[in-house]
């Protein structure tokens, strides 16, 4: 759908001629990192083409007047400033409600309505963070509406609030930090510990990144991943009898080596080793990206892989028979799963010439084995959330 249709929407449905202005915020991959988040260590995410759009136009009122595109059936979900509290019945709409709740209570002057349509391009499932894209859209257009004087950050910290307070979502901060502060043809290395961060150049010249989407309902991510988190904080709390540390992110692989005989659990004992390695190698990916070495950067991604198989036990089959399948493909760098696991997404690094093939064969391997099929994105490394002027994405 181009701007300008976006534009008429806004007017026939809100019965309005005026021109609204126009935010979009990404979704985002993350291409290394893991289950490091949670555990103090880093994470390399970028942010994506695909995103939300947010039209708004103020209104003389205190309502407030939220409209989805990819939601019609839900119509337009109304409520005051007045309250701007969680209601179940308003569905997707309280992702913004939340943002709007929150700027307001950290002192922002929002005193007057608007109405807002968002029309999102991020495939439905596919982990590619829907909800922080639209929190972060919500941000901007409220920055940018009110002329509100807030820093990135802040905004970025009250997305991630809106998830852990608002909607009860118990999430890290990545994919606030790499929606809000997106750079094109650049990751973003982030310590999820202290929050410093600095970009990482990805030069894929003839190369691709593909998303892959299992179309598998997640349905055991939520109580794995409790699981997962439980397990390395027991973990931690193990070596925290012997070593003065606050997360597992801070340990070298030589120091985890050198004293994981300490944690009493077998298992507890591999979700560790995960989040120790996996951090290395985040750091180790940051460095290969900086010297333009795209092939060792893919065969980190293929020993993140291995070790969320083997280690940490989040993919299952139908994103083992995709990554297998891909490894197998000519002209393909490197390939891993993103996200939670359990279903979702993975990702592949292609040479664009072998990218029909890939798919077609790739998929080709994945109905054969799960009985349905993939679903492939190309996906460019965009600028984080913004207003759009004159028409440009």
């Amino acid at each position: 759908m181009s701007n300008s249709d976006l534009i008429q929407q806004f007017q026939l449905i809100f019965n309005t001629n005026a021109m609204p202005r126009m935010f979009f915020a990404p979704g985002r991959i993350n291409l290394i990192g893991e289950h490091t988040d949670y555990n103090g260590g880093h994470v390399l995410p970028a942010s994506i083409s695909f995103g939300t759009y947010a039209l708004t136009q103020p209104r003389d009122d205190e309502r407030v007047s939220f409209y989805s595109l990819n939601f019609p059936q839900t119509g337009i979900i109304e409520c005051e400033l007045s309250d701007l509290t969680y209601n179940p019945l308003h569905d997707w709409a309280n992702y913004p409600k939340g943002m709007i709740k929150y700027m307001r209570e950290s002192g922002m002057d929002i005193k007057t309505g608007m109405n807002i349509l968002f029309f999102g391009t991020i495939p439905n499932g596919a982990g590619l963070s829907s909800s922080a894209s639209i929190e972060m859209v919500t941000g901007v257009l409220l920055e940018g509406s009110y002329n509100l004087a807030i820093n990135r950050r802040q905004m970025i910290l009250l997305g991630q609030k809106v998830e852990n307070e608002y909607i009860g979502v118990n999430s890290g901060i990545m994919d606030q930090f790499a929606i809000g502060k997106g750079k094109k043809d650049h990751a973003i290395l982030l310590n999820c510990q202290t929050l410093e961060y600095q970009y990482a150049p990805i030069q894929l010249e003839k190369y691709v990144i593909l998303i892959i989407n299992t179309n598998k309902q997640r349905t055991l991510m939520n109580s794995q991943y409790n699981t997962r988190r439980a397990q390395c904080e027991q973990a931690l709390t193990d070596l925290q009898a012997f070593l003065p540390i606050q997360s597992l992110g801070e340990l070298t692989i030589e120091q985890f080596e050198q004293h994981k005989h300490f944690i009493k659990d077998e298992i507890n004992l591999k979700r560790a080793k995960h989040a120790v390695y996996e951090n290395e190698r985040t750091l180790k990916a940051l460095h290969q990206l900086q010297q333009g070495k795209l092939d060792a950067f893919g065969r980190l991604m293929n020993e993140s892989h291995l070790s969320l198989q083997q280690d940490y036990e989040v993919t299952g089959l139908e994103l083992d028979t995709i990554v297998q399948a891909a490894w197998e493909q000519t002209g393909v760098i490197g390939a891993r799963m993103t996200g939670a696991g359990f279903g979702g997404c993975a990702i592949a690094i292609v040479e664009k010439d072998m990218v029909e093939s890939f798919m077609e064969n790739v998929n080709k391997t994945y109905t054969k084995a799960v009985g349905y099929e993939a679903s492939f994105y190309k996906a460019t490394i965009a600028d984080g959330a913004r207003e759009i002027m004159d028409g440009v994405v």
